[in-house]
């Protein structure tokens, strides 16, 4: 049941984000809307560790990979998603977002050593598959200028890094660093550094006021920063990051959902039947990790 929850609640908050991002764009700079986010989710969490007084000294080593963390996972990655959302479709970026499935098995068999399972990659492919089939329109829309191989190109490096950030948070955890204080330390880190490239190139700093800008702000970086990174990074440490990223399949559904409520997208023959295929492939994971548990 734990893990139903750890799976469950990055899902629904990742899958409702899409969404609010939209209220992120306009008047800040996206990568200056990526250091208000996690530099916000950095402090929280940072108050949180100080009043429940959990241990906050580690060693070098331990800053280095929690950097690398931060970097990978929490800086970089989401700069570049908001870079690629300039050329691509919320939906095209989110489809390049779910080779996580893919990334995060390869990952982990050439770092930590995991051996691939045939049925994991099976139920990748046909979890893939079910959202291509999703977003069928779109992909057929799709002219291959300039701009959009750029767009694709920055995405799938987007995905790839944030690959990496998961299997640089399996290592950590491997190596017994809690959760909570890593991601304070990483989103700090990763709020730093963006912050840094930000002065390099001269980046101009605004803030939006507006009710929008401000509640959209607050909920991606308490719900989708510190909450759902929470939930999502302790299910990798638990089953694995390449179980764990099953989770990519599902958010682009759960975010279509979000945009039928609130945006009017219409399901064809094609949405249900990609809808059908990523359950399917999440189904035979799941059952892969149950075979294993019993074994």
């Amino acid at each position: 049941m734990k893990n139903i929850f750890y799976y469950l609640t990055p899902a629904l908050i990742w899958g409702s984000t899409w969404l609010v991002i939209k209220f992120q764009l306009g008047v800040v700079d996206p990568m200056v809307s990526v250091v208000y986010r996690f530099a916000a989710a950095g402090i929280i969490l940072g108050l949180f560790c100080l009043l429940r007084r959990l241990p906050l000294k580690f060693t070098l080593k331990d800053h280095l990979f929690m950097a690398a963390q931060g970097l990978l996972l929490f800086g970089v990655n989401y700069w570049m998603v908001y870079f690629s959302e300039q050329y691509l479709t919320s939906g095209l970026v989110a489809l390049m977002f779910s080779t996580i499935a893919f990334l995060n098995i390869f990952y982990e068999r050439l770092f930590l050593k995991v051996p691939m399972q045939t049925s994991m990659l099976t139920g990748a492919f046909i979890g893939f598959t079910g959202v291509a089939l999703v977003f069928r329109p779109e992909i057929a829309a799709l002219t291959l200028s300039n701009k959009i191989i750029v767009g694709i190109l920055i995405a799938f490096i987007a995905a790839n890094l944030a690959s990496l950030g998961n299997i640089t948070s399996a290592h950590n955890q491997k190596n017994r660093l809690p959760v909570i204080q890593t991601n304070a330390f990483a989103m700090s880190y990763g709020a730093a550094s963006m912050l840094l490239v930000a002065l390099i190139t001269r980046t101009p700093f605004a803030l939006d006021t507006s009710t929008a800008y401000m509640i959209s702000l607050s909920y991606l970086a308490v719900f989708g920063s510190i909450i759902a990174f929470g939930a999502y990074l302790t299910l990798i440490g638990r089953i694995g990051a390449g179980k764990a990223a099953y989770v990519a399949l599902v958010i682009p559904v759960i975010a279509l959902i979000f945009s039928t409520i609130f945006e009017g997208f219409r399901w064809s023959v094609y949405s249900f039947a990609g809808l059908g295929l990523i359950l399917i492939g999440n189904l035979l994971v799941i059952l892969t990790r149950q075979k294993k548990i019993k074994s």
